[in-house]
């Protein structure tokens, strides 16, 4: 999943010749779940047709303040579309457009919404050799940069005029690329890695049955999406689940025992910035696993049961930089059995919830939590999303990692 999914962006498109490659432009953002809106200048409109670009972005793509075919149209209003939008990408952006862009020459749709825009602003040159090169394209280029507008390069390479040379409009790509990586860059976690548990362990009792839980990872899976869209890079170890996260930057690795999970977790937990431990590991595993599936031929059936690896307790007794979260499910005195893991597995962050709260634990979309920090301050939530919930508990690691 891009970190463009479900952005509202704006595509201005100008008169030159490398406007014939915003119809890819708009396909691969469409892609990637955006939802694109598009304005042409009424000169752009002989490089590429709007059918092209409607149908491609599933909107009407608008040029003018009014629809001149149709006298009781109502206006295309600037303000609210700038007002709508959360990116705004200028590509092709012609020596025309660049200047109007400067001075503020508001003589069509595309620059009126351009100064109504509250969001970021990209732009992408694209010119002539000699055009990019002149003293006041230049001049235009720092001129925008200095006004907060990101500038995508132009590249070198062989233009419409036939010579080779820097103007060349960057590829849709490279354009997306920069977009993409500009936002991040702007995200709290950017640059950081974050290790997260989710999901059930299952501990065989023999080839068909096993010592599990109702845990259904959805609270570490929601935690991986959370700490992705804050621009961490995420490794999700999780047990047996149907949960599915969709982002390139999240690695999932797939366990179904806590000794695999602990072996897991122990490859990574050198390289990560913090570690969220929400997975329901399981306490006990059979001390022997049958090889054959165990036949029913008495009215009772013994298992000696032995602990299986403490993760959260191991990772706490090595840690050096890293900040470490664990999750206490409990039902009885849970403020104080909450307190008690936090100190003797040596965490930074407890986050508690009970299985007498309506709505918490497992099997369900919400969550009603606390959570208390190595001073013993307690943070109540009320019963919210699990999606609420990682952004609460992702809100308070930030908190206390960047203050």
């Amino acid at each position: 999943m891009s970190i463009l999914r479900g952005k509202h962006i704006i595509l201005g498109v100008t008169a030159g010749i490398a406007a014939y490659k915003t119809a890819f432009l708009v396909r691969l953002l469409v892609k990637l779940g955006a939802e694109v809106r598009i304005i042409m200048t009424p000169a752009a409109k002989e490089f590429i047709t709007p059918l092209t670009l409607s149908t491609l972005s599933n909107h009407p793509v608008v040029s003018n303040f009014t629809n001149e075919e149709d006298e009781n149209a109502v206006w295309n209003n600037h303000v609210e579309l700038g007002l709508w939008a959360d990116l705004f990408i200028i590509a092709p952006a012609t020596a025309n457009t660049l200047s109007k862009m400067v001075s503020g020459n508001s003589d069509n749709l595309l620059i009126a919404t351009y100064l109504s825009a509250k969001c970021p602003v990209y732009f992408a040159p694209a010119m002539d050799l000699d055009m990019y090169n002149h003293p006041t394209t230049q001049s235009a280029l720092k001129t925008l940069q200095s006004y907060g507008n990101v500038l995508i390069p132009s590249a070198f390479g062989e233009l419409a005029s036939g010579l080779v040379g820097m103007g060349r409009m960057a590829e849709p790509d490279e354009i997306v690329n920069t977009v993409e990586n500009h936002i991040l860059a702007g995200l709290p976690l950017y640059g950081k890695k974050i290790l997260i548990t989710a999901g059930p362990t299952y501990e065989a009792i023999d080839p068909v049955r096993f010592i599990g839980n109702y845990a259904s990872g959805k609270m570490g899976f929601e935690l991986a999406n959370s700490a992705a869209n804050k621009g961490a890079e995420v490794i999700l170890v999780s047990g047996p689940t149907h949960c599915k996260i969709d982002s390139n930057r999240v690695t999932t690795h797939a366990v179904f025992t806590a000794k695999e999970m602990y072996k897991v977790v122990h490859q990574h937990f050198s390289s990560v910035d913090a570690a969220i431990l929400s997975a329901a590991v399981a306490d006990y595993r059979p001390k022997k696993t049958a090889l054959s599936k165990i036949k029913k031929t008495s009215e009772s059936l013994l298992l000696e049961l032995e602990k299986t690896e403490d993760i959260l307790a191991s990772l706490g007794a090595v840690k050096a930089h890293q900040f470490l979260v664990g999750f206490a499910l409990e039902t009885d005195d849970e403020v104080a059995n909450a307190i008690k893991k936090l100190k003797s597995k040596n965490l930074d962050l407890i986050v508690l919830n009970s299985l007498k709260d309506f709505g918490a634990g497992f099997g369900v979309p919400t969550n009603k939590i606390t959570i208390i920090d190595k001073d013993l301050n307690q943070t109540k939530h009320p019963l919210k999303t699990k999606a609420e919930v990682a952004d609460d508990i992702l809100e308070e690691l930030i908190k206390r990692t960047h203050g």
